[in-house]
């Protein structure tokens, strides 16, 4: 199978580029970032003065953070040393979290800068992190290149919202 269609994620999509202007306009983290009213509707479990923490909508496995730095910034170097200060504290955070909800056996934690090395988002920095389990890459994610979780996204909110 070389397409999986998914028609529920074109609300996401459209919904993520707002009505702003500017260079951060069509910024789908930032479009998080400036309506904390809807973190909820938008799966965000988590604010700090320099970072939020947000469920990846298009999750690798269940669990799946995102830690996002408010400013908007392509590059890692271009965010200030509170931001990713703060980033690695939440990331640490994340960690214990996730192990007291998940149990898993380990975990990935990455940053894929620019489109050349596969970030989605390559306009703002953020940090992936997944919790792992050994076996956890199963048939479907090897052949047929699509994800099969064992949990719904509102699941996952509901475990960690509130806990960072």
């Amino acid at each position: 199978m070389d397409r999986l269609y998914t028609p529920w994620r074109y609300d996401y999509i459209k919904g993520a580029t707002g009505e702003k202007s500017g260079p951060d306009a069509a910024c789908v983290f930032c479009s998080l970032r400036d309506r904390p009213e809807d973190d909820e509707q938008n799966y965000v479990v988590g604010r700090a003065r320099h970072n939020f923490v947000v469920l990846n909508i298009y999750p690798y496995v269940s669990g799946h953070l995102l830690i996002v730095p408010v400013e908007h910034a392509a590059d890692l170097d271009a965010v200030s040393r509170e931001a990713t200060d703060e980033l690695m504290e939440l990331a640490k955070r994340a960690l214990v979290l996730l192990r007291d909800a998940y149990r898993p056996h380990g975990f990935n934690l990455g940053m894929n800068l620019g489109q050349a090395a596969g970030a989605g988002v390559a306009d703002h920095v953020h940090l992936h992190v997944m919790p792992r389990w050994s076996g956890d890459a199963n048939f479907m994610t090897t052949v047929g290149e699509t994800r099969v979780l064992p949990e719904d996204l509102r699941t996952t909110y509901d475990k960690l919202k509130g806990k960072f």
